[in-house]
């Protein structure tokens, strides 16, 4: 929208109007299709949506025992029939597409009542989907009534806004909290228990509380410092506390008034990681450009040093200038590597060492202590 201003009795031209402030760490209680029809086009970075099931239940359920569970009965989990949820489904994925950055991402958990029907819809409306994520619980209920497999799993869909989307994936990051191995799309996490789960004189406030496990690891992966997420389904707050720890920004959206006051509580109290705590394994791309010449120049490689390869078959000398010098030739650490073997290129920070003790230093390694060095100054 533009609005018209006059300058000095000359033609009125148009200017955009500014931007609506966006209500950053703030809960917005009302209907969540109705509270982002207010938000501006393409203002998140990421929505993480835990909407309700549907459960469709019938009649209450009982431990062995003979004593009741505490089972989702509530009101906003409740619709006539499939279709008035699909209505509602196909409402809120359209919001929330339109709100989300051209390269932004969505993440929905749904349990089978609703899952596919989600991800009909979400399709349909032009997401593109990445990953189905299985989250297999490390303590699931049991089935109390022995009728059909125990429900150990929910399932994650996780969509780019588009085809198109330059989405964000910290690959390194995932690869280093999962022991150095690719993280898999299954992940093995235990359901909120304990002193984790949040409530209310003595009874949960909530019946579908996720483990802050979960968010951490979505968070972590997809969003970087700084980002915008939106949880149109906030509950008692888990996507708003887990942003607050690593460092994103958050809009939560809820209708039900008794878990929008648990949700200020527990976000109040959430203390924020450090800046030196919040670091990540970066891509390769996104690392920093640093020069053999730096190491050389900052002493972590002494000039007439001798580097070698991993299996000690090469050797080369380095000179003040950070090139090396090999059997009378001159070059960089990939020109000579490459020369060594008789290749039409090598990447030096891989193939050349310096042996330190009794055991040989990649060249990538140093690189990566001199980074975290720079970075920590």
């Amino acid at each position: 929208m533009s609005v018209l201003e006059r300058i000095d009795g000359g033609a009125p031209r148009t200017r955009k109007a500014p931007a609506p402030k966006l209500p950053i760490g703030e809960i917005i209680e009302d209907d969540c299709v109705a509270a982002m029809k207010r938000l501006p086009d393409g203002c998140v970075d990421m929505v993480f949506a835990d909407p309700p099931y549907n459960l469709q239940l019938g009649g209450d359920l009982f431990r062995p025992e003979g004593s009741r569970v505490d089972a989702v009965d509530d009101d906003w989990d409740k619709f006539d029939t499939f279709e008035t949820y699909d209505v509602f489904t196909r409402a809120w994925l359209h919001e929330a597409r339109r709100i989300l950055k051209p390269h932004g991402t969505l993440w929905v958990i749904g349990s089978y009542h609703n899952i596919f029907r989600v991800g009909t819809a979400l399709q349909d409306a032009g997401y593109w989907i990445l990953n189905d994520i299985i989250w297999r619980k490390a303590n699931p209920m049991p089935n109390f009534r022995g009728t059909r497999f125990t429900n150990a799993h929910e399932t994650l869909i996780w969509a780019s806004r588009s085809e198109d989307s330059r989405y964000t994936f910290n690959y390194r990051a995932m690869k280093a909290l999962n022991d150095e191995l690719q993280m898999r799309s299954d992940w093995v996490l235990p359901i909120c228990s304990g002193g984790e789960r949040v409530k209310t004189e003595g009874v949960k406030a909530h019946p579908t509380q996720k483990p802050e496990s979960l968010l951490y690891r979505v968070l972590l992966a997809c969003t970087n410092p700084g980002d915008v997420v939106l949880d149109p389904f906030f509950g008692t707050g888990t996507t708003g506390a887990v942003a607050r720890r690593l460092g994103r920004d958050w809009i939560g959206i809820e209708r039900e008034k008794r878990y929008v006051a648990v949700a200020r509580e527990r976000i109040g109290s959430t203390l924020a990681l450090d800046e030196s705590a919040m670091r990540t394994m970066q891509s390769k791309k996104a690392q920093p450009r640093v020069p053999f010449g730096a190491l050389v120049e900052n002493g972590l490689i002494v000039p007439g040093a001798t580097l070698t390869d991993a299996k000690r078959r090469w050797s080369a000398r380095v000179r003040a200038d950070a090139s090396l010098e090999m059997a009378g030739k001159q070059g960089s650490i990939h020109q000579i590597g490459a020369a060594a073997q008789g290749a039409p290129s090598c990447n030096g920070w891989t193939f050349w060492h310096l042996p330190v003790g009794d055991r040989l230093v990649a060249l990538d390694e140093l690189r990566q202590r001199y980074i975290l060095d720079d970075l920590s100054k």
